[in-house]
C-alpha cells in the first residue's frame, strides 16, 4: 500500500527528444519517440525498430476460455470515454498534464512488465473491504475534504487488453465513489494492444533502487 502511495506522490514529467539516429517505424508522421519519466528513471518511448519482431509471450496467445475472458465492450461505463494508443501517448508525453495512467492489474503483473509512467493501482484494492485504504488514494487522486472530486485528477485505466475486466471493474467502483466519469478514461486495447505496436515497456524491478 506504502508504494502506491509514493507512487501517486510522484509526478510523471516528459521532455523533447534530442536529435537521434533516423528511425524508420515512427508513431505517428510527425513522432519518432518521446520521453517520460516512470518513477523518476527516464524513459525513451517508441516503437521497435525491427521490422521482423514478434510477439513472442503470454500476449501472442489469442484464444482465451470466456468466461471470465470474455471480450469487451468499447465503453467501460457511461460517460467514460475510450482512447486508443495516440490519445494515451499525447497523455503522457504531456509534461503538463493533470492525467494519471493506471494499470488496474494485479502487482505481480505490474511488476512483470507495464507501460511507461503507469502507476499501480490493483482492482482489487477496490473490491475490498477497506475503505480506509480506498479513501486515502481517492484523496491522493483528489477527492476533496467533503468527499468532492472538484479537483480529481484524469485517470486511464487499462489492463491486459480487450478480453480483460480488471480496468472495467476498476472504472465501476470508482464510479461508485463518485469519481466523474468524464474523468475517467477506458484504454481498451490494453497491454496487449501496446505490445502488439512495439512501443516500449518497463520491467518494475528493472527500475527499483
Amino acid at each position: 500500500m506504502k508504494t502506491i502511495y509514493l507512487m501517486l506522490i510522484g509526478m510523471v514529467y516528459a521532455v523533447s527528444l534530442p536529435a537521434q539516429d533516423a528511425i524508420s517505424i515512427k508513431i505517428r508522421p510527425d513522432l519518432d519517440a518521446f520521453y517520460t519519466y516512470h518513477k523518476g528513471v527516464k524513459i525513451r518511448v517508441m516503437r521497435i525498430q525491427d521490422p521482423q519482431n514478434r510477439l513472442n509471450d503470454d500476449y501472442t496467445k489469442t484464444s482465451r476460455e470466456c468466461p471470465p475472458f470474455c471480450i469487451h465492450p468499447v465503453k467501460a461505463a457511461d460517460g467514460v470515454e475510450t482512447i486508443g494508443e495516440i490519445e494515451l501517448i499525447d497523455a503522457i508525453k504531456n509534461p503538463h498534464s493533470n492525467t494519471l495512467l493506471i494499470d488496474a492489474r494485479l502487482s505481480d503483473w505490474y511488476q512483470l512488465e507495464t507501460i511507461p509512467s503507469a502507476i499501480n493501482i490493483p482492482y482489487t484494492l477496490f473490491e475490498s473491504n477497506d475503505k480506509k485504504a480506498q479513501k486515502k488514494i481517492l484523496k491522493l487522486l483528489g477527492m476533496g475534504e467533503n468527499g468532492d472530486f472538484k479537483k480529481a485528477k484524469t485517470l486511464i485505466l487499462f489492463c491486459n487488453g480487450v478480453w480483460c475486466d480488471q480496468s472495467p471493474r476498476l472504472i465501476k467502483r470508482l464510479l461508485s465513489w463518485g469519481y466523474p466519469a468524464d474523468k475517467l478514461k477506458y484504454y481498451r486495447d490494453g497491454f496487449q494492444g501496446w505490445k502488439l505496436l512495439g512501443l516500449t515497456t518497463v520491467v518494475e524491478k528493472e527500475n527499483k533502487k
